[in-house]
C-alpha cells in the first residue's frame, strides 16, 4: 500500500510538507500527536495504531470559528409568550411602539456580558434590537 501526502514548494525557508497523511495500513488519515517520553512529533492513525515519525516539527491548525448571529435565531412568536417580561420604556426604533418583550441573550460566550434583546409587540412591525 501507498500513503498520499501533498507537497508544495520551499518559500523563504517555510516547512516542506502542507497537508494530510494517511496511514499506509487502513488509509486512515494520520493525526499529530506529541511523544512526550521522547520529546519527538509523530503522526498516529486513530483507526489501527499505526505510527510514524514527523520529519516537521511544524504543525498547521485551521481553526474556523463560526459565530451564529443570535437576532436571526429569535422567532417572532416570543411576543405571544406570556412568561415574557415586557417593557414600557425602551421603544421601538422602527415604529416607536412603546411595548417590547425582552429577554437576556443565551450566549455562553462569556465576554459579551449581559445583553438584553428586544421584540417589538407591534405584529405588523415585530421588529428585533439589542441595546
Amino acid at each position: 500500500k501507498q500513503w498520499y501526502q501533498r507537497r508544495v514548494p520551499i518559500t523563504a525557508g517555510g516547512p516542506q510538507f502542507v497537508g494530510i497523511k494517511f496511514c499506509p495500513e487502513c488509509n486512515n488519515m494520520l493525526y499529530p500527536k506529541e511523544d512526550k517520553e521522547n520529546k519527538r512529533l509523530l503522526y498516529q492513525c486513530q483507526n489501527c495504531e499505526h505510527s510514524e515519525s514527523a520529519d516537521n516539527n511544524c504543525i498547521y491548525v485551521n481553526k474556523i470559528n463560526h459565530e451564529v448571529d443570535e437576532m436571526s435565531s429569535i422567532v417572532g412568536d416570543v411576543i405571544t409568550d406570556p412568561t415574557l417580561p415586557r417593557t414600557k420604556d425602551h421603544p421601538c426604533p422602527r415604529c416607536n411602539q412603546c411595548l417590547a418583550v425582552f429577554f437576556q441573550s443565551q450566549s455562553s460566550s462569556t465576554d459579551s456580558g449581559m445583553r438584553l434583546y428586544y421584540v417589538c409587540c407591534n405584529i405588523q412591525c415585530n421588529y428585533k434590537w439589542t441595546e
